[in-house]
């Protein structure tokens, strides 16, 4: 496989930095030492003197990925041995390599958790850096011991009928979360070291995408309501009704024209916006219980890490989980965020106010990227009538359509809870009175 970049100078630390795993492989040992000394992680006198495990971890939709063992010539217990590597770049694959752009956020976030005020978990960071002008990056972290030393095993993404106690996961979730953007708010983070992320405020590299205009809405609106009609055992029956759909069909197109205006709501500067991760499911989470026996967690896969809207930071973390455990504890959950966040920040946020934030986000978002969802679906899955359920394994073990059963489960139960149709007004309503 012909590769476009071997090595390439950092812009952090002006150091080469590797552009795949065939140019590590050479001198693995050399890099390690130099990179880990260059981003503090290593003494002067101390190297690494051997890789010992040198092993590529296939998964994610992103750049290339390792697994290393490594021995340090002064063997140290506060020094990880076990290493997780991720590239940037996916030479050879077109489609995975577009998304490069995703780990200039994350060495952004990992050089920043290397602060002692940082407030959350995350994996150690060993080194990361990024070459902007080309999308080459890489970054080193330890490895997450899944299932030892009281870690709970790594969760599949919505997969939460697996998982044990979920209201007590999502609660460590959505504390960690309101945590890291409490200390935003609060001064926690020296302006300087904040200026790079602040920069790309809202760019969420992987949701660029025109909005559809209202007639192509409309036709996925009845492509939606053709799909729960045929294959009733793939959509939750609570939103599987005539009067739902009416309503779904009267309000979506409303939405049109007004996607931008709702942007530039979302990401105005308030304290609804903040330092975040946009993705935290349980799959990119560890799990372990704290002193009092009360699930804490670490968060890990920052792609795109930058300050966005509360309600971007919410829907991710929500997508993955069941449509009744979510309907049945939301206000549960946004009343722990909301707490954690002014404990770290001194700031008091309106329950209903963030509410509409995640509305106006689940609603546009989705109409977006799930209301294309059947069409996905039966594309993938011929036959997809002899599917009795979602646990299908003609629908289940097929990762993208499982998850955009699942996604769009969320999505529309939302919509029928939240009645985004009303949070539409009521944003319509406060920019006229602007």
């Amino acid at each position: 496989m012909k590769q476009e970049i071997d090595w390439i100078e950092g812009d952090e630390f002006g150091l080469a930095i590797p552009a795949h795993i065939e140019a590590l492989a050479r001198r693995p040992e050399a890099f390690l030492t130099d990179a880990f000394r260059a981003a503090g992680s290593l003494e002067s006198a101390n190297r690494v003197q051997a890789v010992t495990r040198f092993e590529e971890c296939h998964g994610g939709g992103t750049g290339r990925k390792l697994c290393l063992t490594v021995e340090y010539a002064r063997p140290d217990p506060a020094l990880p041995r076990q290493l997780f590597v991720k590239f940037s770049r996916a030479f050879g694959n077109e489609i995975r390599d577009r998304q490069k752009i995703q780990l200039e956020g994350e060495v952004r976030l990992a050089l920043l958790s290397r602060r002692p005020e940082f407030p959350i978990t995350v994996p150690r960071c060993m080194f990361a850096d990024y070459h902007h002008a080309t999308g080459t990056g890489i970054l080193i972290t330890e490895q997450i011991p899944f299932g030892q030393n009281g870690v709970e095993p790594n969760y599949v993404k919505c997969l939460d009928r697996d998982l044990p106690d979920p209201l007590g996961h999502y609660l460590a979730l959505v504390r960690a979360l309101a945590r890291l953007a409490g200390t935003y708010h609060g001064g926690g983070f020296p302006p300087e070291v904040m200026a790079d992320l602040e920069a790309h405020k809202g760019a969420l590299g992987v949701s660029a995408r025109d909005p559809y205009p209202a007639e192509q809405i409309a036709r996925r609106l009845e492509r939606w309501r053709e799909f729960a009609t045929a294959y009733p055992q793939l959509v939750p029956g609570s939103v599987n009704t005539p009067a739902f759909w009416d309503r779904f069909a009267e309000q979506a197109p409303r939405f049109c024209g007004h996607e931008g205006g709702i942007a530039r709501f979302l990401e105005t500067p308030s304290p609804y916006v903040a330092l975040s991760h946009w993705n935290a499911n349980v799959d990119n989470a560890w799990f372990w219980a704290g002193p009092d026996g009360q699930l804490e967690c670490g968060l890990f896969d920052w792609g795109n890490a930058t300050v966005m809207n509360l309600g971007v930071a919410l829907s991710g973390c929500f997508y993955g989980a069941e449509p009744e455990f979510l309907i049945a504890n939301l206000d549960h959950l946004i009343d722990a965020f909301v707490a954690t966040f002014g404990d770290a920040s001194g700031i008091s946020l309106d329950r209903d106010e963030l509410k509409h934030h995640l509305a106006l986000q689940v609603a546009t978002s989705g109409m977006m990227w799930m209301i294309d969802a059947p069409k996905i679906i039966q594309m993938r899955v011929p036959d997809l009538a002899s599917a009795k359920g979602s646990f299908d394994p003609l629908v289940f073990d097929d990762e993208l359509v499982r998850t955009q059963i699942h996604m769009s489960a969320i999505w529309l139960t939302l919509w029928q809870e939240m009645d985004f149709g009303a949070h539409l007004e009521r944003f319509l309503a406060t920019r006229s009175m602007a």
